[in-house]
């Protein structure tokens, strides 16, 4: 049995010697390469066979397994391009017009994702891709973020203006990597250590454009209890509240 951060990742069952000097050499390769990324695609993959963008921080891992995908609501999206789901495919960006496998604003440069989670996590950080056409002015990356956490549902834009966010974020230029035009996002983690479901407004983009991609999103953390769907609750909360 494997285990990271104290949870069964993997079980090799018989005398399998070949699985368990596969492992091996995975687990000595992952140790050496932590802080470091590199592969055909200008990127890493994850434990769990996911495609990432940027390194991982040591003693996490990638947790975007534990997303409620069929409770994903987002808002203000192109039904142009691809669907809340898109974000969370497990390959890299294909960067191709015909595969529409991100999302892109509609009406304007603001986006809304409600992003519910079947387990509570503890939110080290977000990995955000985007890869905007070089010849259209018009698409941007994203550049204030707001974060939500702990919503039973998705924020309204009005509504987002009198929330306080759990976290306001500002992704500079140089933070977007050349090879996998991914921006690695940590967050202020004491902020982050119940978290249900998390809710990502992107305010505005990198640019004068109207609108605004984002190819792929990976959760960084580490995950716990397993939860009922259904019953989405408000951590830390007094009582009478």
């Amino acid at each position: 049995m494997i285990f990271k951060n104290g949870r069964e990742t993997q079980r090799i069952r018989g005398a399998d010697p070949k699985a368990l000097d596969a492992a091996v050499k995975t687990l000595a390769a992952e140790a050496s390469t932590t802080d470091t990324t590199g592969s055909s695609s200008g990127g890493s993959t994850s434990a769990s066979g996911n495609w990432l963008g940027a390194s991982l921080p040591r003693g996490y891992e990638d947790v975007s397994s534990s997303v409620e995908s069929p409770g994903l609501d987002f808002m203000n999206v192109s039904s142009e391009a691809g669907g809340a789901k898109s974000v969370f495919e497990s390959s890299a960006p294909s960067k191709a017009a015909d595969k529409k496998d991100w999302i892109e604003s509609d009406t304007d440069e603001q986006l809304m994702l409600f992003i519910p989670f079947q387990s509570t996590l503890k939110v080290h950080g977000l990995h955000i891709t985007s890869c905007p056409p070089a010849d259209d002015d018009e698409v941007m990356r994203p550049k204030t973020i707001q974060l939500y956490t702990n919503r039973s549902n998705v924020l309204g834009f009005d509504e987002a203006d009198g929330v306080a966010p759990t976290q306001t974020i500002t992704i500079e230029e140089g933070m977007w990597d050349t090879s996998t035009s991914t921006a690695r996002v940590d967050l202020r983690f004491v902020k982050f250590q119940n978290v249900t479901s998390l809710v990502v407004f992107v305010v505005d983009g990198d640019g004068e454009g109207e609108k605004t991609r984002v190819d792929r999103i990976r959760i960084i953390g580490e995950s716990g209890e397993t939860r009922k769907m259904g019953k989405l609750e408000k951590i830390g909360d007094e009582q009478g509240e």
